[in-house]
């Protein structure tokens, strides 16, 4: 039930936080999702700095995993949205921002976990 709740909490305020980023920075048009696109990376730093901390410094326990990990983390990003933004760049046609929505999604997200956890490992 604790993890439950942790989870509960956690998520609702990366949830809260995304839908403010999103709503200030997406436009209603059919240009790049910057909002959705941030989120994603900012989350992505997260967890690396999160599963850096966590195990490097020997601070692992469930509790802080589901509130940072599984609650805030996971309600702060959002691969619906990301996965909706893509395929309404192909249903329109607009190949190239496909193209770069999705690369540059995948590469700059794996870069930002990989530079948390380096990050940590570094202090």
């Amino acid at each position: 039930m604790k993890a439950l709740l942790l989870v509960f909490v956690g998520g609702g305020l990366g949830s809260t936080l995304r839908y403010l980023i999103g709503k200030f920075l997406n436009a209603p048009d059919m240009s790049f999702p910057w909002g959705t696109f941030l989120v994603n990376i900012i989350g992505s730093f997260l967890v690396g700095l999160a599963f850096g901390w966590l195990l490097e410094k020997n601070k692992f326990t469930d509790d802080l995993m589901f509130f940072l990990v599984v609650g805030f983390c996971g309600g702060f990003t959002t691969f619906s949205a990301f996965a909706h933004e893509s395929l309404t760049f192909l249903r329109y046609g607009y190949f190239n921002l496909f193209a770069i929505y999705v690369l540059t999604s995948l590469v700059v997200g794996l870069f930002c976990v990989w530079l948390g956890y380096a990050l940590i490992k570094f202090i």
